[in-house]
């Protein structure tokens, strides 16, 4: 039924995609994911789990990978708004170490495609945010990786995150919110020592 619009990002084994959303004053449709479509714009991924997850504003969900079992991940936002970032981390790419940023919402039919071999994060820019993503592996307990959100070899630049002598926040004052283990993810250099 549906056609995709897919854009390659400035780092190659990235895309947004954009499904046909169809609208009428009662509301609207969207095949939010079609086997054929993307297999028609060269997109021959198998996705294995689909996840969700809630989080309030200020949380910032990442950067996470998979070790020995990479995954690839289709992402989009189902309700609120979220910022979300994508690094290079294949060995020998031309990129490795650079990241896109993307701002996904529940008011447009934006997704986002990031291939195995780059690390991943997320932060909520509405009060909640709903975010689903199809993975191409199943999740592997003991094979999780992690880069700190803020590396400065990395220079992500949230846009909204400003620091203060109570920590980081918005540009509104909310603070930013880490799990434990997301405060201690070390930085692209020290990965790339072990």
């Amino acid at each position: 039924m549906g056609k995709i619009k897919v854009t390659k990002a400035p780092i190659e084994g990235l895309y947004i995609i954009e499904p046909e959303v169809y609208g009428d004053n009662r509301g609207y449709f969207t095949e939010t994911y079609n086997k054929r479509d993307m297999a028609e714009a060269g997109l021959n991924m198998e996705f294995v789990q689909d996840n969700q997850s809630m989080s309030v504003k200020g949380v910032l969900r990442g950067l996470h990978f998979q070790k020995q079992y990479p995954q690839g991940k289709l992402v989009r936002v189902i309700q609120g708004r979220v910022f979300d970032v994508a690094v290079d981390l294949r060995p020998g790419s031309p990129t490795f170490g650079k990241w896109f940023g993307i701002e996904l919402s529940e008011f447009e039919s934006k997704q986002f495609y990031i291939s195995e071999g780059f690390a991943h994060g997320f932060l909520v820019l509405s009060d909640t945010a709903r975010f689903c993503y199809k993975v191409t592996d199943f999740y592997h307990p003991g094979d999780e990786g992690g880069i700190a959100w803020n590396d400065p070899s990395i220079g992500i630049d949230w846009g909204v995150i400003a620091g203060s002598s109570e920590g980081y926040t918005l540009a509104d004052g909310t603070p930013i919110i880490l799990s434990e283990k997301d405060k201690k993810w070390g930085t692209l250099d020290k990965l790339n020592q072990n």
